[in-house]
């Protein structure tokens, strides 16, 4: 029996929710095409045979620009501190940056073992994948290199086999039926705010949060009541649509992923708040990544 932590880090929108997903066979983490999405620290807990891995997903690293960026790279840093085994994600469509290189530099100064995983592996050619494994190699001393796509599960069985190469631990930290240490209010939220990124498209900043402030149960359903915060009232009017349209679209889709979790048929009441003052926006930003 092996087990152990592994923390998946990267520049943002390089995959590491896909993957987490991809592991744990079902969705766990949400995803967009707008870079910041994760915001929190996320355990996935993958059982089998012979191991116990405790995943944990974290913000994108990049350079802030305002407290909330600064805020998610602190708790990226902090997933670091007590793993096991490091995964370094990278896109491998996209060119080696100052992004990539500036988290590389960081786990230079770190001795955990470091797995570099190049995602999205279907959207190129074997002989340009090549000379992107070339490049990755002599940046930094990687223990072992995986190409995979997350997207369509190509070599994510490969991947948890390397890491259990890294794993010395036999302590079992969960339950066999544990699958991560997230909450139901905090699932709802998350799902709320991905519907509204994948929607609303560019016209919404990912610092937009969602709070659920009631889960109330009965026999038949469940009644859930949530807030949306924005901080200017034009992208109130985005998420609310013309005649509210855009919010009725955003809870259809919700509740369709809400309802998998629960098992239940629920009702989802939205509403739109508008935060202007910095203070309170402070207080927003440390709930969200608290």
């Amino acid at each position: 029996m092996k087990s152990g932590f592994v923390s998946l880090v990267g520049r943002p929108n390089v995959g590491k929710s896909t993957i987490l997903n991809a592991i744990m066979e079902r969705k766990l983490a949400i995803t967009s095409n707008v870079p910041g999405t994760t915001r929190n620290i996320i355990q996935g807990i993958y059982n089998d045979e012979d191991a116990q891995i405790i995943f944990v997903d974290t913000p994108g690293i990049h350079k802030p620009q305002d407290k909330l960026g600064k805020a998610l790279n602190n708790q990226a840093y902090a997933s670091l501190d007590g793993v096991d085994v490091i995964i370094f994600v990278t896109d491998i469509t996209q060119k080696i940056g100052p992004g990539d290189k500036f988290i590389l530099d960081y786990l230079k100064e770190i001795d955990i073992p470091v797995i570099l995983v190049l995602n999205k592996i279907d959207k190129l050619t074997y002989k340009e994948i090549l000379p992107k494994i070339d490049e990755l190699k002599d940046i930094f001393p990687f223990k072992e290199i995986v190409p995979i796509s997350a997207s369509k599960g190509k070599n994510i069985t490969e991947l948890v086999k390397t890491i259990k190469n890294y794993l010395n631990n036999s302590v079992k930290y969960y339950q066999d039926e544990d699958i991560t240490n997230i909450s139901n209010s905090f699932y709802i939220s998350e799902v709320i705010r991905e519907k509204i990124l994948y929607l609303t498209r560019d016209e919404i900043p990912h610092s937009i949060t969602c709070i659920v402030n009631q889960i109330e149960e009965h026999k038949t359903n469940t009644i859930i009541s949530a807030d949306i915060i924005v901080d200017r009232e034009n992208l109130k009017k985005i998420i609310i649509g013309k005649n509210g349209s855009m919010i009725k679209k955003i809870g259809i889709e919700a509740r369709k992923d809400i309802e998998r979790l629960l098992n239940k048929n629920i009702y989802l009441d939205l509403k739109v708040k508008v935060v202007n003052n910095w203070r309170d926006k402070d207080s927003f930003i440390k709930d969200i990544v608290t």
